[in-house]
C-alpha cells in the first residue's frame, strides 16, 4: 500500500512538473474543458513599497491567469488545423489573445498531451476487455480439468479416461497463453514501456489506481457507457512526457505527424463525427425541411447553429451537397457491418460508385472480436459514370460502433486538415463530412437503413450538364447509396435462393457453378466498363488531346500487355455524355431492347439479335445477364450509317471489334433502381462462353466491354437548352445518358496510335448517338 501512495505521489508530481494545469484526482484531463485551465506561465502580481521587504522573508505565491472562454474557442479552433504552430504563429495568436507566447505555448502542449491520453484510453479498454475474456476461458479451462467429466455417464472420469480431453486443453491453454502474451505486447506498444507484467498487474486482486480513465471525454459518448480503469502508475507518465521512454516517436507517412499524437486525433475526430451523423440521421425539423417535391433538403444555418466543423470551414469556391435516405434493405446488420468494414467487399456491393478502395490504415480492429469501435483510414475514389464529373478522390476515417442490441453506425469522415503546417497541402476537390448509415435490425432478415451523405466539392470542375444533379445530391447521394444497397442485395437473395430454376425462360439450362462464373465475368466486365469512362487509377489511362475529336468526348489510350482478361494491345477509350429529351426508364427499355438493337448497334448485323441465356438478379426484369447472338441469316448490308463515305471506316472497325463473327456471341448486364439505369456489354467467342457456362474459370476470358450508362436530370436543370446551332430551345424533362466504347486499335503493346483510329472511334460515338435520338424521335 505504501508502494502505490508513493507511485500515485510520484505520477502527480511529474504531471505537475510538466505542465501545471491537471487536476491530480483525474489523471490527465486538464481543466480547460470547463473554461478554468491554467496557462502554465506564471503570472505573479509584484508587490510594492513596505510590502515588497516583507515580500522578500517568505515564499511567493504565484497567481495562475485563467482563459476565458473566447481565448478557449480560439485555440481550440487553430488546434484543429494546426497542433504544431511555429514561433510565428504563436506570437500572433499570443497578440490577438491578450496572451503572453509561453501561455499559448504551453497550452498547446497540454492540449497534444490530453489527445494522446485519449487514445491510450481508447486502447487500455480494448486490452482490457480482451484480457478478461481470455482470463474467463482460462478459468472455465482450469476448472474442466480439476473436475474431468466422463462423457459417457455424466460422472466423474476415472484416471486415464481424460488423457485425450485432457492434451486438448493443454493445447487450447498453450493458445491461450500464446493469446496473452500478444495482448501484453501490444499494450507495451501503446504504453511505450515493457508489458511483461501486464497480465499481473491487471490481476482480480490488484486495486485499482486512482487514474481512472474513460473513453467519452470532451463532451463524446465514448465507444462504452462504462468507464474503464486501469492500473497506471508514473511508468505510464514517463511513457508520455519522459525522455527515458523506450519507443521513440514514428512519423506518419499519411499526416507527417507523430504516430501516437495522429491516433489520438484520428480517435477524437471519429467520436465527434459519430455524435454528430447520429443526431442528423435522427433529427428532422428544423434540421431537415421537406421540399415540394417530397426531398428532404438540410437547413445549413441550423446545420452551423448545431455543430461545429470539425474538419474545418470550407473551401473558398467549394459548394455543399447534403441528403438522407431510409430504406428497407434484405440484409441483417452484421452482414451490413461486415461488408462496409471490408474495402473489397464495400467496393462489390456497389460496382457502379467505388472505381477503386483500399484500407490504408487499421486503428482499432474492435472489441471482442467484432466490429464494435472498429476505426480504420481508408481511400476511395468515388465517381459518376460520366466522363463530365471528376472522380472524387477522398481520404477518410471509418468509424464502426454498436449503440444498442441489433442497432450499429458506421460514419466516414475526411482527414485531409490532419496535417502539420511543415507539409504543403495537397488539393482535394472534395471533402467528407460526417457521413454514413445507421442499421437497425428487423423481422425476417431485413434491416432498416438510415444513410446520410454529406460533403463539400469543387463545383467548378463539373460540366454544367451535371451541376443540377450532383447539387441535388443525385449523383453521390444517399439515395444512389441506398438504391444500389437495395438492388445489390436483392440479386445476393435471389443467387443464394434454393428455388432458382435449373432452367430460364430461353430454356438454357445453366448449373450453378455455371451461373456463379457467368455472374462473375459480368461483375469483371462492368467494373472495367466503369473504371474506364470516368479515367480511374485502375487502370493506367493516358488522356488524348486530338483536334480531331468532338469537345465533350474524352478520349484515353493504354497497353495492354498481362491480364489474362483483356487482349494483348493498345486499348482505345472514348466517352461522352448527352442530354436526351425522354425520360430514363424509356431509354433504358429502349437500349436493352435484343429486338430493337439493330437500330444503333453495328455488331447486330443490321437485324435482331437472339437472348441465348439469361440470369435474373432481381425482381426487375431489367435486372439481368443476358448471353445474346447476332442472327447470321442477316448481313450486314450498310444500312448503319450516320454520315456519307464512313461505311467502309466502320466495316474495319467491324472486324477489329470481332475477327471472327461466326463464333461471337454478346455478353450483356443490365440493372435498374431508383437512381439510374446501366447497360453494358462486350463481344465473347463461343468456346470461351461454353467453358463458362459449364463452370471453368471466367478469369481467362478476354473482353473490352462498351456500353451506356443512364441518370435523371437534376431537379432546376429544366430551361434554355443550347443545340447544336446555338440556339435556345426549352427544355423539358429528359435524361442524361453517358456512351463509351472500348476498342483494341493494335495487337501489339508496342504499337503507336493513329489518326484514323481516333477518328474512328469518336465516329462511332457520335453515330451511336444520333442513331439512338433517330429512334427515340429526338434529334433536335
Amino acid at each position: 500500500m505504501d508502494f502505490e501512495k508513493r507511485t500515485s505521489m510520484e505520477g502527480q508530481s511529474e504531471l505537475t512538473r510538466i505542465g501545471g494545469n491537471f487536476e491530480p484526482g483525474v489523471g490527465v484531463r486538464s481543466r480547460e474543458d470547463e473554461y478554468e485551465s491554467r496557462s502554465g506561465s506564471d503570472n505573479i502580481e509584484g508587490a510594492s513599497g513596505d510590502d515588497q521587504d516583507a515580500a522578500d522573508n517568505r515564499p511567493r505565491k504565484k497567481r495562475y491567469h485563467r482563459h476565458t472562454p473566447q481565448q478557449i474557442q480560439e485555440l481550440e479552433s487553430l488546434f484543429k488545423d494546426c497542433p504544431h504552430p511555429d514561433e510565428k504563429q504563436r506570437l500572433e495568436l499570443s497578440k490577438r489573445l491578450c496572451l503572453e507566447s509561453r501561455q499559448v505555448k504551453f497550452w498547446f502542449q497540454n492540449r497534444r498531451t490530453q489527445m494522446k491520453t485519449q487514445l491510450e484510453r481508447h486502447e487500455n479498454s480494448l486490452l482490457r476487455q480482451e484480457n478478461d475474456k481470455l482470463r474467463a476461458e482460462n478459468m472455465s479451462i482450469r476448472d474442466a480439468m480439476r473436475s474431468p467429466i466422463c462423457t459417457n455417464c455424466g460422472g466423474p472420469a476415472m484416471l486415464g479416461e481424460v488423457s485425450l480431453e485432457e492434451q486438448h486443453l493443454r493445447i487450447e491453454n498453450a493458445r491461450l497463453k500464446d493469446e496473452l502474451d500478444r495482448v501484453c505486447a501490444l499494450a507495451g506498444k501503446f504504453l511505450g514501456r515493457p508489458a511483461s507484467s501486464l497480465a499481473i498487474s491487471i490481476a482480480p486482486t490488484m486495486p485499482n489506481s486512482s487514474l481512472e480513465l474513460g473513453v467519452g471525454s470532451n463532451g463524446f459518448g465514448g465507444l462504452s457507457s462504462v468507464a474503464t480503469t486501469l492500473p497506471l502508475g508514473a511508468d505510464f507518465v514517463g511513457g508520455l512526457s519522459s525522455p527515458l521512454a523506450v519507443v521513440p516517436p514514428v512519423r506518419s507517412s499519411v499526416t507527417g505527424l507523430d504516430r501516437p499524437l495522429e491516433r489520438s486525433m484520428f480517435l477524437e475526430l471519429a467520436l465527434a463525427a459519430m455524435n454528430e451523423l447520429i443526431k442528423i440521421a435522427e433529427t428532422d425539423e428544423p434540421l431537415w425541411l421537406q421540399s415540394l417535391g417530397g426531398k428532404e433538403t438540410l437547413n445549413h444555418e441550423e446545420y452551423m447553429r448545431v455543430f461545429s466543423p470539425c474538419i474545418g470551414m470550407k473551401p473558398s469556391g467549394f459548394v455543399t451537397e447534403a441528403t438522407r435516405e431510409t430504406g428497407m434493405v434484405i440484409i441483417n446488420s452484421l452482414a451490413l457491418v461486415e461488408m462496409l468494414m471490408d474495402a473489397n467487399k464495400w467496393a462489390e456491393m456497389f460496382p457502379c460508385m467505388i472505381a477503386r478502395t483500399s484500407t490504408t490504415d487499421v486503428i482499432s480492429s474492435g472489441v471482442g472480436g467484432t466490429r464494435n469501435g472498429a476505426l480504420q483510414l481508408m481511400h476511395a475514389e468515388l465517381l459518376v459514370l460520366s466522363p463530365l464529373v471528376p472522380v472524387r478522390e477522398v481520404n477518410f476515417l471509418r468509424f464502426c460502433k454498436q449503440h444498442a442490441e441489433g442497432v450499429w453506425a458506421v460514419v466516414d469522415v475526411s482527414i485531409d486538415t490532419i496535417r502539420e503546417p511543415s507539409n504543403a497541402p495537397t488539393y482535394v476537390n472534395c471533402r467528407r463530412l460526417p457521413s454514413g448509415c445507421v442499421v437497425q435490425d428487423m423481422p425476417n432478415g431485413y434491416s432498416k437503413v438510415t444513410w446520410v451523405e454529406h460533403a463539400e466539392y469543387d463545383e467548378s470542375a463539373v460540366h454544367h450538364l451535371y451541376r443540377p444533379l450532383l447539387s441535388a445530391g443525385m449523383g453521390f447521394g444517399a439515395q444512389k447509396w441506398i438504391a444500389t444497397l437495395q438492388r445489390q442485395c436483392q440479386c445476393l437473395a435471389i443467387l443464394m435462393s434454393s428455388t432458382v430454376p435449373a432452367q430460364d425462360h430461353t430454356g438454357t439450362a445453366i448449373t450453378p457453378a455455371g451461373r456463379r462464373s457467368m455472374l462473375k465475368l459480368a461483375q469483371r466486365m462492368t467494373d472495367n466498363f466503369c473504371a474506364g469512362v470516368c479515367a480511374s487509377t485502375i487502370h493506367k489511362w493516358n488522356k488524348l488531346c486530338a483536334g480531331n475529336v468532338d469537345e465533350d468526348v474524352r478520349v484515353m489510350t493504354r497497353k495492354s500487355v498481362d491480364d489474362p482478361g483483356e487482349p494483348p494491345g493498345v486499348v482505345l477509350s472514348a466517352a461522352t455524355s448527352v442530354w436526351l429529351p425522354v425520360s430514363p426508364q424509356r431509354l433504358f427499355d429502349f437500349l436493352r431492347d435484343e429486338r430493337l438493337r439493330s437500330e444503333w448497334d453495328i455488331l447486330s448485323n443490321g437485324g435482331p439479335m437472339q437472348e441465348m441465356a439469361h440470369i435474373a438478379k432481381g425482381q426487375d426484369h431489367g435486372n439481368c445477364v443476358s448471353l445474346l447472338r447476332a442472327n447470321s441469316d442477316v448481313m450486314n448490308d450498310g444500312s448503319f450509317h450516320c454520315k456519307q463515305g464512313f461505311d467502309s471506316v466502320f466495316w474495319r472497325l467491324k472486324q477489329a471489334m470481332n475477327t471472327n463473327q461466326s463464333s461471337m456471341l454478346i455478353l450483356q448486364e443490365t440493372c435498374i433502381d431508383a437512381a439510374g439505369s446501366l447497360v453494358v456489354y462486350a463481344p465473347v467467342d463461343i468456346p470461351a462462353m461454353h467453358v463458362v457456362m459449364n463452370g471453368g474459370d471466367s478469369a481467362y476470358v478476354a473482353l473490352l466491354p462498351s456500353g451506356f450508362a443512364i441518370v435523371p436530370d437534376g431537379p432546376g436543370s429544366r430551361g434554355p437548352y443550347k443545340n447544336a446551332n446555338n440556339g435556345s430551345l426549352p427544355r423539358v424533362g429528359g435524361c442524361l445518358l453517358t456512351v463509351a466504347f472500348q476498342i483494341l486499335v493494335n495487337s501489339l503493346p508496342t504499337a503507336k496510335l493513329t489518326v484514323e483510329s481516333v477518328e474512328t472511334v469518336n465516329n462511332l460515338i457520335s453515330c451511336t448517338v444520333q442513331k439512338i435520338k433517330a429512334a427515340l424521335h429526338c434529334e433536335s
